[in-house]
C-alpha cells in the first residue's frame, strides 16, 4: 500500500485523547485548538509518572534522582530528532514569548546604531515586540507589510526592503490570522546572501507537521508546545555556531554552556519529561498506520506530516469553501488547502454582526471557538478590523473530524 492509499484513522486518533471521553468536554466540537490542543495519554502518563517517583533533583546517583535526569535528557535527544536538530541546538523555556525575549536581549550584542531590523505587520505579538524593542539600542525598524488584497506576504516585497544593513529578519512560517504558510527556505536563502540572521515562528504551524530546521535552514526557530499536543512550554531551536557566539543570559558559572546560557532558570522537569508523551504518540500513530517499522525518527514525522495534512485538507476545505461563498461573512486568506499552502486555522468576520455575538451562537450549539485579535493586533487594524472585537477563529487540528465539520457547518448556516 502507497502512502497516497493510507488514510488517517480519526477513530483511533481520537481514542488517544482523553479528552474526548470527558463527560466535561466529551459533547463539544473543539475548533481553538490554535490556542491551546488538548494531550494525549501518553503525555499525561509520563507527567504523572515523573510526579510520583521522580519529583527530586535531577542528576544526582541516587535511583530517583538519576532517572529523572535520564528522562529530562531522553526529551530534548527525542525532539531534536523529530525536528531534524542535535540536542545542544534546542532548549525548552517557558513559553514562545519568554524565549524570544531573552533571545532579543542576547542579540543586541550583534546591534549597531543605524542596522536594520525587519519585522512583519502578519505576525504574532511574541514575534513583534522582542524585535522592535531594538529600536531602543539604535536599531531602525523596517516592517515587511503583508499585500492588502490576498493578505500574503510577498517575497518581492522583502526585496524591496532588505540589505547588507538588515541584521535581523523576524517572520512567521505561518500566520495565525490569514493561516497561509511562507515559504521559509526561500526567506532565508534571500536573507543569508544579505548576511541576515533569520528567526522563524513556527507556533501556527508545528502543529500541523513538525518542520525539518536544517531544510528550513533558518538561524533560529520556535514552537509553543502547548499547542503541539503537550504542556505549557516552548521550544527554541538555534544553529550551534550561532549559539555558540551569544553572551550569556543566565547564572554567571554557566557561561559557555550553550544553550543553557539563553534558558534562565533551566526547563520546568516534570512537564519537560512529559514531552516523551508527544513522541510516544506520534510513535503509535505511525505504527498503526505503517507496516514497515522505520527507524529513522525523521522519517516517520514526515510520513505522519503526511497523513495529517491530507486529513486537515478534507476537514477544513468544507469550512473554507463555505465561508468564501457566503457573503454575509468575509473570509481572511486563502479559500482553499492544497499542499500545505495554509493552515486549517481559519478567521473570518462580518459587517451585520459582531464577532463576539458570532462566538457566542457558536458556543450555544456547542462549537468551542472564540473572538479576539489572538495577539496580531498589527494583522487585524491594518486589515481595517476593529482589534477589540476581533475576529472569529476556527482553527482545526488532525483529531477534529468530518463530523464536526458538519457541525459546524450547520451552526454557522443557522446564524
Amino acid at each position: 500500500m502507497t502512502l497516497e492509499n493510507i488514510k488517517l484513522d480519526i477513530e483511533f486518533v481520537r481514542s488517544q485523547f482523553p479528552a474526548f471521553k470527558d463527560p466535561l468536554s466529551k459533547d463539544w466540537s473543539f475548533f481553538e485548538n490554535a490556542g491551546g490542543s488538548y494531550v494525549p495519554q501518553n503525555v499525561i502518563d509520563n507527567l504523572k509518572n515523573f510526579m510520583i517517583s521522580t519529583k527530586v533533583q535531577p542528576y544526582a546517583e541516587y535511583p530517583m534522582s538519576k532517572i529523572a535526569g535520564e528522562n529530562m535528557d531522553r526529551a530534548i535527544k527525542l525532539f531534536a530528532n523529530m525536528i531534524n536538530a542535535q540536542e545542544n541546538e534546542i532548549l525548552i523555556g517557558g513559553s514562545t514569548s519568554i524565549n524570544l525575549y531573552v533571545l532579543s536581549n542576547a542579540l543586541r550584542k550583534f546591534i549597531n546604531v543605524g542596522d536594520e531590523v525587519i519585522v512583519t505587520n502578519q505576525d504574532h505579538e511574541a514575534n513583534i515586540s522582542p524585535w522592535r524593542k531594538l529600536e531602543e539600542f539604535g536599531a531602525k525598524i523596517i516592517e515587511w507589510k503583508f499585500n492588502p488584497k490576498n493578505h500574503e506576504l510577498e517575497i518581492d516585497e522583502l526585496k524591496k526592503i532588505i540589505s547588507d544593513k538588515t541584521k535581523i529578519l523576524a517572520v512567521t512560517h505561518c500566520s495565525n490570522i490569514v493561516g497561509s504558510v511562507n515559504n521559509l527556505r526561500e526567506i532565508s536563502d534571500l536573507a543569508h546572501n544579505h548576511g541576515t540572521i533569520v528567526i522563524g515562528d513556527g507556533v501556527s504551524y508545528a502543529p500541523h507537521g513538525f518542520p525539518d530546521v536544517k531544510e528550513l535552514d533558518v538561524d533560529f526557530y520556535t514552537f509553543s508546545l502547548y499547542k503541539t499536543y503537550g504542556p505549557h512550554l516552548a521550544l527554541l531551536y538555534g544553529k550551534e555556531k550561532l549559539l555558540k557566539t551569544l553572551p550569556n543570559q543566565n547564572h554567571e558559572f554557566l557561561d559557555g554552556k550553550y544553550p543553557y546560557t539563553i534558558n534562565p532558570g533551566g526547563p520546568n522537569h516534570e512537564e519537560l519529561v512529559s514531552l516523551v508523551g508527544i513522541y510516544e504518540y506520534f510513535d503509535n500513530l505511525y505504527n498503526h498506520h505503517f507496516s514497515k517499522k522505520e527507524k529513522n525518527l525523521l522519517e516517520k514525522i514526515k510520513k505522519i506530516n503526511s497523513l495529517i495534512s491530507y486529513h486537515e485538507e478534507t476537514i477544513a476545505n468544507p469550512v473554507l469553501e463555505y465561508l468564501s461563498k457566503n457573503n454575509k461573512f468575509k473570509l481572511i486568506g486563502k479559500n482553499n488547502i492544497k499542499d500545505k499552502n495554509r493552515a486549517p486555522t481559519i478567521s473570518f468576520y462580518s459587517k451585520e454582526i459582531s464577532s463576539k455575538e458570532i462566538s457566542k451562537k457558536l458556543v450555544s450549539k456547542k462549537i468551542a471557538t472564540r473572538n479576539d485579535n489572538f495577539y496580531a493586533w498589527r494583522c487585524l487594524r491594518d486589515l481595517g478590523i476593529d482589534t477589540n472585537d476581533g475576529v472569529v477563529r476556527i482553527s482545526m487540528t488532525h483529531y477534529n473530524s468530518l463530523n464536526e465539520t458538519n457541525l459546524l457547518l450547520k451552526a454557522l448556516r443557522s446564524i
